[in-house]
């Protein structure tokens, strides 16, 4: 029987070790009527109620903020506080910027100070990561690429855009790198990961909230005999175990998981480091840049340019004068 109102030692006590959840699935059958419908609607949407204030909640499930402060103590906490902290468990690093954003409501800002800090933001998040870099992590994450048969790029939700503009920026000076972030989603990356072994290179990209699929699929890479170079936040982050070489990079951003402003420096760092390093890179950045020449709008303006008699006493070239048409 759940404890009543007022016994405040049921979740400390009969709840001990048990899940909210499961908590109020089992007390359902002993709560009021008004107490159900509270309890009913927390098991359909147990992420959402996480989120609410009491006041919210109550009005959501059209009960009053007594009612619902009952059904926290008819659970056996001792008030609708204790109860939505325990509810929100597991859900932290989802919560936070809902929370960060509801708490950033109530002061007063404008547009240019919530955009100059989140500018200021990413500073700081810059600075740290510059800190805690290790010449020994950096030496180690780019002799993985350039000594990797293939480098294959792992990252969904946000990091998909990233994955997309690592393998772009790798793709010049290694012979064989692709993105597994492609319409297919994660069933198409397993497919390409059952394929992986020894010489090749995963790059796992996850940051708050970590997706499972990035997780799993890194972790299928790690038991195929593939190596894992993981970008992420933090020694806690799920992708750290999996990892051969970690690049930490500071993420924090106010109204959202993670910031990727700092993830894309040292995706940009990172090429840089290994064009620096990789055999005839010069040559390979001359044949880049020789391949995507007819497609770049000014260089396709001079070749097409006429020639033209100079004005006398001022001498003009194609290229000025090609740039004086256009402008």
């Amino acid at each position: 029987m759940a404890p009543q109102a007022g016994e405040g030692s049921g979740w400390n006590g009969m709840f001990a070790g048990v899940g909210v959840l499961d908590c109020i699935a089992k007390a359902h059958p002993c709560l009021t009527r008004a107490h159900r419908k509270m309890a009913d609607y927390v098991l359909r949407n147990p992420f959402r109620a996480a989120t609410l204030r009491i006041e919210e909640l109550a009005g959501e499930v059209g009960v009053s903020v007594a009612t619902a402060n009952r059904f926290a103590r008819a659970l056996g906490f001792d008030g609708y506080p204790q109860f939505r902290a325990e509810l929100a468990k597991g859900y932290e690093s989802t919560l936070a910027p809902v929370e960060r954003l509801r708490h950033e409501l109530q002061r007063p800002s404008s547009c240019l100070s919530t955009m100059a800090g989140a500018l200021e933001e990413d500073l700081h998040n810059l600075e740290a990561t510059r800190q805690s870099l290790s010449a020994e992590v950096c030496t180690r994450a780019v002799d993985l690429i350039l000594a990797a048969r293939r480098v294959l790029v792992l990252g969904f939700g946000s990091s998909a855009y990233l994955a997309g503009l690592l393998q772009h920026g790798l793709d010049a000076y290694c012979p064989g790198v692709q993105s597994l972030a492609q319409a297919g989603g994660p069933t198409h990356a397993a497919r390409q990961l059952s394929r992986v072994g020894s010489g090749d290179l995963v790059i796992a990209i996850a940051f708050p909230r970590y997706l499972d699929d990035t997780v799993q699929l890194a972790a299928l890479a790690r038991t195929q005999g593939a190596q894992v170079l993981a970008l992420t936040d933090d020694a806690t982050s799920p992708l750290v175990p999996l990892a051969d070489v970690v690049l930490y990079i500071r993420a924090n951003r106010q109204f959202a998981a993670a910031s990727n402003a700092a993830v894309l420096a040292m995706i940009e760092a990172l090429c840089g480091a290994v064009a620096y390093r990789a055999n005839d890179s010069l040559n390979a950045a001359q044949h880049l840049t020789q391949s995507v020449m007819p497609w770049l709008y000014r260089d396709k303006l001079l070749a097409s340019a006429p020639p033209v008699q100079p004005a006398p006493g001022r001498p003009k070239s194609v290229r000025q004068h090609a740039v004086a048409r256009s402008n």
